[in-house]
């Protein structure tokens, strides 16, 4: 019997290069998400949703973005609310490494193209063990989500029934381990109710943090006391989401100390842990503590940065990513020290890291600059809400400062390419629509010009 994977290798789209098979894999996730969401079975009202409706909410979820224009808790029934939690789940681990499940079950082989699709997806830089990496996946996963699931049903059993507090507690730790932001509390408050409660505060952070760092370090954390070192990119993941933490939860302190719509009827404790939450949320998760319409701008503009930095590769999140925002700064630092290489932890980086790291930035600025630019002029609301509104939509954030129920349907379908774009990754968007070029058989005379 041939395995799922390989039954699926036989098509003709599947034929194409593993960056396009990947956004046909999507594409048709959200496809089947948006129509199952338009049944009336799925909403409280008891009708059909809107198709451009439906495919934001499929795209949201799918994408782990967590941005909604209908209340998750208030306007879908159970059903739908179980859709959207099977597509956070497909969406953050991967259409593939949810096929290889099923391979794996079943005791199928995993063919060469089935692992040149999962290097792609994971973001990997060779083929060697990437199954191996896709059970850890699935076994990390599990056991984080089922452990926060049942901590939070614990929690949540003290204000609502049992069953309610257990679907509660699944749903989301789904969620947030996977960095979407969809809650099921209603009427857009998020965890708002919850702004000084230290369990349900620290168990979403350690989810949002697990699933930000990705499934490499995860790994290399867990087989730690086996090897007693760690990878460098491993290492330089930690210590950027370590300092983004830090260094975010400072500024918001500082800002919204005396902000009254904030963090300002807090006392001391409460502002300190809603000023982490606040800055781990943007880590491209999407929940929150405090009103972010509320927020001062000089803070709202900070989370727009961390949210465009984003979470690290091969982990459930978006934006640029931690190793690619390091890469630039140790370049600048590099040059300011008259020195060509770029040395971390004791390791040179390849020059191709570089220029990798660099077109991921400019085309991810491209993107954003040109989607606020567009939305600026559909959209009636100042340009620092459209920033927010578009950068959390490209680094899959789902943080909103209000726009998202009142966008237009123009706005609807730039936001839902924006997330799209965003999960699938800048470059391996370009890959697929564009020809990836083979190396050249002859090299061009060295030219010099003037910079600076």
């Amino acid at each position: 019997m041939v395995s799922p994977l390989s039954k699926i290798s036989k098509f003709s789209f599947l034929k194409l290069s593993p960056p396009k098979i990947l956004v046909f894999g999507f594409a048709a996730i959200i496809l089947i998400g948006s129509l199952l969401l338009m049944l009336p079975i799925s909403n409280t009202t008891g009708h059909s949703l809107k198709f451009i409706d439906a495919v934001f909410t499929a795209t949201s979820a799918t994408c782990v973005t967590g941005l909604v224009v209908r209340d998750t808790g208030t306007f879908f029934t159970t059903f739908g609310q179980t859709v959207i939690m099977f597509l956070i789940q497909i969406g953050g681990l991967g259409f593939m490494t949810m096929a290889t499940l099923f391979a794996l079950v079943l005791r199928r082989k995993i063919s060469l193209r089935d692992r040149l699709i999962l290097q792609e997806a994971m973001n990997q830089n060779s083929m060697e063990g990437i199954v191996r990496l896709i059970r850890r996946v699935l076994i990390y996963s599990l056991v984080i989500e089922g452990t926060a699931a049942v901590l939070l049903s614990i929690r949540w059993a003290f204000d609502m029934p049992l069953g309610r507090a257990i679907y509660f507690g699944i749903f989301h730790a789904v969620s947030l381990f996977n960095n979407a932001g969809f809650d099921l509390f209603g009427e857009y408050r998020s965890l708002t109710g919850y702004v000084s409660d230290p369990l349900v505060n620290i168990v979403m952070m350690v989810l949002i943090i697990m699933g930000g760092i990705g499934f490499i370090v995860m790994a290399d954390l867990v087989e730690y006391k086996k090897t007693r070192r760690l990878s460098l990119h491993s290492k330089v993941v930690l210590f950027m989401t370590a300092v983004l933490i830090l260094v975010g939860a400072l500024v918001i302190f500082v800002f919204e100390f005396t902000n009254q719509r904030t963090l300002g009827p807090l006392n001391f404790g409460g502002k300190v842990l809603a000023s982490f939450f606040q800055s781990v949320t943007p880590r491209t998760a999407g929940a929150n503590t405090v009103d972010i319409a509320g927020l001062r701008q000089a803070s709202q503009f900070f989370m727009v940065i961390l949210m465009f930095i984003g979470a690290s590769p091969g982990s459930t999140g978006g934006g640029i990513k931690t190793t690619t925002f390091t890469i630039m700064i140790a370049a600048v630092i590099s040059m300011l020290r008259g020195r060509e290489d770029i040395v971390m932890f004791r390791y040179r980086l390849a020059q191709e890291r570089i220029f990798k790291a660099l077109t991921i930035t400019l085309l991810a600025l491209l993107l954003v600059i040109s989607v606020s630019m567009v939305l600026s002029t559909t959209e009636d609301h100042n340009f620092l809400m459209i920033l927010f509104e578009t950068t959390s939509a490209f680094a899959t954030v789902g943080l909103s400062m209000g726009l998202t129920p009142e966008l237009s349907f123009i706005g609807k379908i730039l936001i839902s390419l924006t997330m799209f774009s965003g999960r699938l990754g800048i470059l391996t968007l370009a890959y697929a629509i564009g020809r990836k070029q083979g190396k050249p058989l002859y090299k061009y005379p060295e030219g010099k010009m003037i910079i600076g």
